[in-house]
Formats: structure tokens, C-alpha cells, sequence
């Protein structure tokens, strides 16, 4: 089967996308955002948009939520979330961010339409903070970052 314009992939099922950078201080410490429309953190991200790669995403919503124009370096995590009532399955990326300067930090500026707030957070705090699923992904994020290493995960569930 085709699509009237002929291009048989414009048939195939499409998945919802994400992107997200993991920002560390000095003392590694990571950088969350406060959402105004959830209770939970987030890493700071958001959806990728049609015909927008994940790596442009994830540059255009640094801009948009912190403020910053940075270009995140290599890809820390892939992360397939399945489908649960009200939401689709989709694949999310995390970039690594880097330390980020104190210079930059201080420059963060935030839309108060979208965020709250940010804050460095502990591994431990950024467990209280974000939604089990989200924790899972920032941690095997973190630990990508620290060993070099490149994850894919099921769920927030490291598999390779």
C-alpha cells in the first residue's frame, strides 16, 4: 500500500520522540527543571518535532527553557517507552550536557509560562524529584556519562 504521494513510508506507524540533555556541576550534581503543568522534574528537553532531528530538539529546547544556546555533545542514552492508558510509546534521547560553567548556570533564564524553577540536584534528590520512570533514565544517563559508555533502555531499564 502507498500514500497518494506514492512514498510508502509515509504509511508506516510513526512513534512520539523526546530529547533531553544531562547537565553537571562541579560536584556532580545534575541539573533538573520544575514543570508549571506536573508535579514531577524533568530533565530539561522536551518533544521533537515533525521533520526535527533529535539532537536539533534537544538544542532548540535549551534555548526555549533555559536560555542557553549550547550544543550538547554525545548521545548518553535511548530509552523506548512503551504505551500506558493516556500515552503512546515512544523513544526519547538524552544528550550529555557536560559541566556546566557557573557563568552559564547563572545565565539560565526561564519561560514562567513552562517552568517554575531549576535546581542542582544529587542523585538522591533527583530520585525524590522525578517520576520513577524518569529516574530510572537520569541515572542511567549519569552513569553513561561517567563511564564513557552509550545506553539503550526498555522503560527507563538498561538492556544493552
Amino acid at each position: 500500500m502507498t500514500s497518494p504521494s506514492g512514498d510508502y513510508t509515509a504509511t508506516l506507524p510513526r512513534k512520539r520522540m523526546g530529547s533531553a540533555v544531562l547537565f553537571r556541576d562541579a560536584g556532580g550534581r545534575i541539573l533538573l527543571v520544575e514543570p508549571v503543568y506536573k508535579d514531577d522534574w524533568e530533565l530539561p528537553g522536551g518533544v521533537v518535532e515533525s521533520d526535527e532531528s533529535p539532537y536539533d530538539a534537544a538544542v532548540r529546547e535549551l534555548t526555549e527553557e533555559l536560555g542557553l544556546s549550547v550544543s550538547p555533545g554525545r548521545l548518553l542514552v535511548v530509552d523506548w517507552v512503551p504505551p500506558h492508558p493516556g500515552r503512546t510509546e515512544g523513544v526519547m534521547f538524552v544528550y550529555d550536557g557536560g559541566v556546566l560553567d557557573p557563568a552559564l548556570a547563572a545565565a539560565i533564564h526561564l519561560p514562567a509560562e513552562e517552568l517554575r524553577g531549576w535546581a542542582w540536584s544529587t542523585p538522591e534528590e533527583a530520585q525524590r524529584r522525578l517520576c520513577a520512570l524518569l529516574a530510572r533514565r537520569a541515572a542511567a544517563a549519569l552513569r553513561a556519562a561517567n563511564t564513557g559508555d552509550t545506553s539503550y533502555l526498555e522503560n527507563g531499564n538498561r538492556i544493552v
